[in-house]
């Protein structure tokens, strides 16, 4: 099966330039498959004597959607390397197959160092701070720079982060994979009014900048003492706060409030740099999207662990559910009752 993998990719290394044009025998080379985490494409680490030559990535399927999928990866990929973003490189794509190589960025993601942080250390906190605050840094180099010629055509999924998409992919998430499949419960009369009226104040927050959608600790890794972004695949137009909040309420992080509320304050001063902004109005939009993530993070978690079959993230539900009662007690969710409710009572369900 490793035989034949490698030998599938021989032309792909070739035209990439990772190996020698026509090499009668490129021996040495040896695979690994890597574990995806919530994704169906399949990783693989491709090594030359030892060496890490680089990693081949592959969609579920070469068609429809995943073939959507892996040219967004491409494009957009591309793109944010023009804007000088630190993503890998990408050395070669096979339309047909789908099939892209990229630079191998080794194993250690930013979560990897969060778990390994005590933050009663004010020395590793502030070890790990200098690796958010680079995030921070290139995330907002990455919204406002790779905004500029950023071409929806690129886009597999949608266009844009809109007041559809929150109803479908993030509240309506929420209901159908965790509160009726998982908990196998029916969806409380008024809950959908509520949904409504969040995604409708939170649509009309400007969406004119480039969105990551998945921006947190395990989609960071760590090179050469640097941070370097990777799954921007489902990059399209969006809001400045989503990403921010899906860095800070991260849940395989769980960093404590108070060092959120310091990369929160980071943040703005930064942004401050690039733009005027209210920094009490973005605040408000912050928690509008962070909520929005949150719902997002529930579903997703409740679905890849039920259906998908994968447990790893089963151990997150809890704490992601906690994280969102914790947050519907903020004053501008004060009428969404119903919501507040269910939540509780899902928390209640998963003591």
């Amino acid at each position: 099966m490793e035989d034949h993998l490698i030998e599938s990719l021989i032309p792909l290394l070739e035209q990439s330039g990772l190996i020698r044009t026509n090499e009668t025998d490129p021996a040495g080379l040896s695979s690994t498959v890597l574990g995806a985490d919530g994704s169906s494409r399949c990783f693989v680490r491709l090594h030359r004597d030892g060496r890490p030559l680089c990693l081949a990535v592959f969609p579920a399927i070469p068609e429809g959607r995943d073939l959507a999928e892996a040219g967004a990866a491409w494009h957009i990929g591309r793109h944010l390397m023009h804007k000088e973003i630190p993503v890998p490189a990408l050395y070669g794509r096979h339309e047909e197959s789908g099939v892209i190589l990229f630079e191998d960025l080794g194993d250690t993601r930013l979560h990897e160092r969060v778990a390994a942080t005590d933050f009663a250390d004010p020395s590793a906190t502030a070890g790990l701070l200098r690796f958010y605050e680079e995030a921070i840094e290139q995330l907002l180099a990455m919204q406002i720079d790779a905004a500029q010629g950023f071409d929806k055509a690129w886009c597999w999924d949608t266009p844009c982060y809109d007041r559809q998409l929150m109803l479908e992919r993030e509240s309506g998430y929420f209901l159908r994979a965790f509160w009726q499949e998982m908990l196998g419960c029916r969806i409380p009369a008024g809950i959908e009014d509520e949904f409504r009226a969040i995604a409708s104040q939170a649509a009309e927050v400007p969406a004119g900048f480039f969105l990551h959608r998945d921006f947190q600790s395990r989609n960071i890794m760590i090179t050469d003492d640097h941070i370097r972004i990777i799954d921007f695949q489902g990059g399209r137009r969006g809001p400045l706060a989503y990403d921010l909040a899906s860095l800070l309420i991260d849940p395989y992080a769980a960093l404590p409030g108070a060092i959120q509320e310091r990369l929160l304050h980071f943040y703005l001063e930064q942004l401050g740099h690039r733009m005027t902004i209210d920094a009490k109005a973005f605040r408000r939009q912050y928690t509008l999207f962070a909520l929005q993530r949150n719902l997002q993070i529930v579903g997703a978690f409740a679905f890849l662990s039920q259906v998908r079959g994968k447990a790893f993230f089963a151990e997150y539900i809890r704490p992601a559910v906690a994280m969102l009662s914790s947050r519907l007690q903020e004053p501008i969710f004060h009428q969404q009752s119903v919501l507040r409710k269910t939540v509780e009572l899902a928390v209640e369900e998963l003591s």
